[in-house]
């Protein structure tokens, strides 16, 4: 599994998946699965949105022309700590059934810090004296 790092609170990530193999013309479904979830997917069926998992309400996207390109990537934004799992990508169709393309593991780690905001000095100013800047 391709695995993702990032902070929580970060605008958005991408959760990489690409097929490059033929694309079933039957009312092809894109599904991105979580299993700890109830209901487990986010599907994509042409533009319509299927029994997507509450937690993800307004958070994700897919390129409109996915199916066209084979980048079935997702667009998964705000991040919390929560979206840390495992996602699985796959497509579905009447006529083929399932094919698992890959699985994206999302690690979410807590906010990063930077020194500024944990209220170190952030800028030194150095002064050199030599006997001649004296006089």
């Amino acid at each position: 599994a391709a695995v993702v790092e990032v902070y929580e609170g970060e605008i958005s990530v991408l959760l990489p998946c690409k097929y490059s193999g033929f694309i079933p013309e039957d009312n092809p479904t894109v599904l991105w699965t979580r299993n700890d979830l109830n209901p487990k997917s986010r599907q994509l069926q042409g533009d319509e949105l299927k029994d997507q998992n509450q937690r993800y309400s307004g958070r994700t996207s897919m390129k409109t022309d996915a199916l066209e390109t084979g980048d079935l990537s997702l667009n998964l934004t705000n991040l919390q700590l929560s979206d840390s799992a495992t996602y699985t990508c796959s497509v579905t169709d009447l006529r083929y059934g399932y094919m698992r393309l890959g699985d994206v593991q999302l690690q979410v780690k807590g906010q990063q810090q930077t020194l500024g905001s944990l209220g170190f000095i952030t800028q030194i100013k150095l002064y050199y004296f030599t006997a001649e800047n004296i006089c």
